[in-house]
């Protein structure tokens, strides 16, 4: 999960030099055309045919930048948010930070194939998943796909004017972030209600939400998978020391301190995870991407591999157990500036990092067992969604956690 999709992580980007040349490793360059790859080549929704769809899943993320110059638009939109951070004087400071970072992240982005595979990925995804689900549940078929991201285009309002443009009759709310986080799946939540609200106008469709699938039985598998698939790649001496080290993006404590239930949904996945593999190998839940000096849900990833190599632990396997796609604290941030400098800074003797679920068949299989069970229910969301955190300071939030929960089927 991409927390604060990048928010924080851009700001901290910004300022990391450009220490990565020609000695990157093998793996990072394969992991950097494949992504370029997918940003050359997206996958054609090729079941996406012209039939009125019945239901509509709208796949919500923050999203990335597809290419350098759509990376000033992503940060504008970005430091705008208000439902993503405040600021003094935020009309004209955001604008001016956008301005300011955009030439060293677009130099991040270059270094990672040229811009986010998100929206690719996320194609190939919906595209698997609706293909699925038109077997899977011929009584709510067709079903398409729509994709919403926060600060790129297709952007959520777009989306949400397609759906109804479209007619579809049932709509799916469907946060790609397993965990819940207000900053993640609520920001965008967000979106969709500010919609209709700003319009004055009520949906013509029929919203629900998924928002939260964190224990999963098939997420569980494939992650558990991608994690048995990279410790076969470690030398067989030393597999059984290899340190498991589950990284997702942290928050800052203001925000765990307000009660938002991320720290433990993700607590959960990890749990899960080292039950299916049968607690095979030690383990530790670490948080990337912290900024700034303010104290953030910790301990940090980068420090957890610089004490691990210190005592002597120098085999491990980085997890992104709260992504589901590559992105740049994948790309970047896991695969350059941890697995390669830090892990030679450190002198360790292996170090990878397991696949993120990317174009996993399981996973497809995962997407749409997720939208058929919800849809044969009643729930408009979950119960969870409808408890706001005890010291929430947002007061759009229980206003759009209202509006799900009051949706009539």
């Amino acid at each position: 999960m991409a927390v604060f999709g990048g928010a924080c992580r851009l700001l901290q980007l910004s300022r990391c030099g450009s220490r990565v040349g020609a000695s990157a490793s093998a793996r990072i360059r394969c992991r950097c055309s494949a992504t370029a790859a997918a940003l050359d080549s997206p996958p054609a929704p090729k079941s996406q045919d012209n039939r009125k769809p019945k239901t509509g899943i709208l796949m919500l993320n923050m999203g990335g930048p597809e290419k350098l110059e759509d990376v000033h638009g992503f940060l504008l939109r970005l430091f705008m948010d208000t439902d993503l951070m405040q600021l003094p004087v935020q009309n004209k400071l955001g604008p001016f930070i956008a301005k300011r970072r955009t030439p060293k992240i677009q130099e991040q982005y270059s270094k990672i194939g040229g811009g986010s595979p998100i929206r690719a990925w996320t194609t190939l995804q919906g595209q698997g998943m609706v293909t699925l689900l038109d077997d899977m549940c011929p009584d709510t078929a067709p079903h398409k796909f729509y994709i919403g991201f926060r600060y790129v285009h297709p952007l959520t309002e777009e989306a949400i004017e397609e759906m109804e443009k479209d007619g579809v009759e049932r709509a799916v709310a469907f946060t790609q972030y397993p965990q819940y986080s207000c900053s993640t799946t609520g920001s965008s939540l967000n979106a969709i209600y500010r919609y209709y609200n700003s319009r004055a106008v009520r949906p013509k469709m029929r919203w629900s939400v998924i928002d939260r699938w964190p224990t999963h039985p098939l997420l569980i598998e494939c992650f558990a998978q991608h994690v048995l698939n990279e410790l076969e790649r470690f030398p067989p001496e030393k597999r059984d020391d290899v340190v498991i080290l589950f990284s997702a993006h942290s928050l800052p404590l203001s925000v765990v301190n307000r009660g938002d239930p991320y720290p433990q949904e993700v607590g959960a996945t990890v749990q899960r995870v080292m039950e299916r593999l049968g607690h095979c190998n030690p383990y530790r839940l670490v948080w990337q991407s912290k900024v700034g000096p303010m104290p953030w849900l910790g301990p940090q990833t980068d420090e957890v591999i610089k004490g691990l190599c210190h005592r002597g632990k120098k085999n491990l396997l980085l997890v992104p157990i709260a992504f589901t796609s590559d992105h740049i604290e994948t790309l970047h941030e896991l695969d350059i500036e941890y697995s390669k400098i830090l892990g030679e800074e450190c002198g360790v003797e292996n170090i990878r990092r397991a696949e993120s679920l990317n174009g996993n068949p399981l996973f497809f299989k995962a997407l749409a067992d997720l939208v058929q069970t919800h849809l044969k229910t009643d729930e408009t969301c979950s119960r969870q969604l409808t408890l706001p955190c005890p010291l929430c300071v947002n007061p759009t939030c229980a206003e759009a956690k209202a509006f799900f929960a009051n949706q009539k089927h």
